[in-house]
């Protein structure tokens, strides 16, 4: 495997660092950072879930809204 550059390794920690101090704050002072570690990862299982449950309602209510938009069509009609 190639080794990361500098670069690489400043983005990722970029991205890293502020999300942990995220979820490290909400922590309580006794707290490790093995802690940290274990509830960040908790944490990010979480969003991707909530993430993706806003995916599917998204697309479950703009179809809702065509359905409405084409009863309300043919009722229209009548």
């Amino acid at each position: 495997m190639k080794p990361l550059t500098p670069a690489e390794v400043k983005e990722a920690a970029d991205t890293f660092f502020p999300l942990f101090d995220i979820v490290h704050r909400s922590m309580p002072e006794n707290c490790t950072v093995e802690d940290t570690l274990k509830v960040l990862e908790t944490v990010c299982n979480l969003a991707h879930r909530n993430r993706d449950e806003e995916k599917i309602a998204a697309f479950g209510f703009l179809k809702d809204e065509e359905e409405t938009e084409s009863e309300s069509d043919s009722t229209e009609d009548t």
